[in-house]
């Protein structure tokens, strides 16, 4: 059986989640720069895609329960070269 070396979005959050909880330490926050910038990735597909900000934050909105305008994702959007300053 081949080894898989390779985890999803949601092992890798239940992973942090359990080593927080094992060190008693509460869930961890984000702030909303930290936030669009980790899912700067998303964004720049969905405005690829032809999706708006406003559409967008629309998505995230509904997804999170969590209130994010377009503006605050055109603010704080981490542009590619932000994201993978080594070409990497």
């Amino acid at each position: 059986m081949a080894h898989d070396d390779s985890f999803t979005l949601d092992q890798s959050i239940t992973a942090q989640k359990a080593l927080r909880s094992s060190l008693g330490l509460a869930e961890e926050v984000f702030p909303v720069d930290a936030f669009v910038g980790m899912i700067s990735d998303e964004i720049e597909q969905h405005r690829q895609a032809g999706k708006s900000d406003a559409q967008i934050a629309a998505i995230i909105n509904q997804a999170t329960g969590k209130s994010i305008t377009a503006e605050a994702i055109a603010e704080h959007y981490a542009s590619p070269d932000r994201r993978h300053p080594h070409g990497g």
